[in-house]
């Protein structure tokens, strides 16, 4: 099983929330795919000076130096893990044991916010320079990567997905 874009993982675009609040977030989602032009890493990895100063003056995103340095540092850090088609999807599939993690949660307040997973994952994304990847941000996107299925016993999703 896989992401749904391996090319485009959701971790090159994690330092979008960073503490943010999500709402803002998703109503910005347009302008950090127009701005970060489709969210293409080899592009991002490229861009440099001039290109963080526009990002910076863009009222389409959250402007935030140390978050828009993040988004051009990982995806640098990306293209040093994908030398090969589906090489970061396979990267972080090892953390899963290659299986989604089904869980069979009852209540919300049973689903943890982070896990050894998402708590190694993040580890060592940074250890390979990824920036603004803490076990919260990560395990949320293992959540949306479909590496971990979170949604309640009662939900019709959690037989689905």
């Amino acid at each position: 099983m896989g992401c749904a874009d391996p090319r485009r993982p959701t971790p090159l675009r994690a330092a979008e929330p960073g503490g943010g609040a999500w709402i803002t977030i998703l109503r910005k989602r347009d302008g950090y795919r127009r701005a970060f032009e489709g969210w293409d890493p080899e592009r991002i990895a490229g861009y440099g000076p001039e290109d963080e100063a526009r990002l910076l003056a863009d009222p389409g995103i959250v402007r935030n130096r140390a978050k828009v340095r993040s988004v051009i540092g990982n995806a640098r850090a990306y293209l040093g893990l994908s030398d090969a088609p589906g090489a970061f999807d396979r990267y972080l599939w090892t953390f899963v044991d290659g299986a989604p993690i089904v869980n069979r949660w009852t209540s919300l307040g049973g689903v943890p916010a982070e896990t050894d997973e998402s708590r190694a994952l993040s580890r060592d994304l940074k250890k390979r320079g990824f920036s603004f990847v803490g076990p919260t941000i990560v395990y949320a996107f293992m959540q949306s990567a479909g590496m971990v299925n979170d949604h309640l016993v009662s939900c019709f999703r959690h037989a689905e997905v």
